[in-house]
């Protein structure tokens, strides 16, 4: 990986933003709890998988070995939407609500389980945040910032991808992260990053 330029880490900061696989190499390693927001759809539907009680194992893009961990972990393997058939998991929370019962999940998707996997690597743990579980994860946060005053907590916007591979930032993302630290704000949270700052004000557009 190229080098990052220590200014772009945010490092002073105890709440930190970015974006991305590159962003998650960034500030995963510099902090003490990664947050991945991917709104349309990963982090929604481990919600919905979350409800039901299941164990969900977020795994890289078209890994080929993601038959063979499933079958290891005795979890159903999840499908992309586009080779979904009658009765199958796809990375949509409407499958994950009518499947038969299981208790282990294994959720491949490009953009937010690709980054909770890589972030995986190098924080002691990671989140997957969106709408719907908002306030819990930010009460979950404020705890263990009471806890320790020294908390560093980095959140990951996932975006989704331009062809090419590029990055291309995805608006419900910006808004999914800055609702949770908005809420981490009204908790008493402070020293935000600018990047933080700036997701709160996109969000505050939206509601007014």
């Amino acid at each position: 990986m190229t080098r990052i330029n220590d200014a772009h880490r945010q490092s002073t900061y105890s709440l930190r933003l970015d974006w991305g696989p590159t962003g998650a190499d960034a500030l995963g390693p510099g902090c003490d709890v990664a947050v991945v927001i991917d709104v349309l759809s990963f982090t929604t539907t481990l919600t919905v998988a979350a409800d039901r009680g299941v164990v969900v194992y977020p795994y890289q893009w078209r890994g080929e070995s993601a038959e063979t961990f499933a079958r290891e972990h005795d979890a159903v393997l999840a499908v992309g939407r586009s080779h979904v058939r009658h009765g199958q998991i796809s990375l949509s929370p409407a499958s994950v609500r009518a499947a038969p019962a299981m208790s282990r999940l294994v959720l491949p998707s490009p953009n937010g389980s690709t980054i909770a996997a890589r972030l995986a690597a190098t924080s002691p743990e990671v989140l997957g945040v969106g709408l719907r579980n908002r306030q819990a994860a930010a009460e979950w946060l404020h705890r263990r910032g009471q806890a320790d005053s020294t908390l560093r907590v980095a959140v990951i916007a996932a975006g989704e991808r331009w062809p090419d591979g590029g990055l291309r930032p995805a608006v419900e993302d910006q808004w999914g992260a800055g609702a949770l630290m908005k809420e981490l704000v009204e908790h008493g949270w402070k020293n935000l990053s600018p990047e933080a700052h700036a997701a709160i004000g996109a969000f505050d557009t939206i509601i007014g």
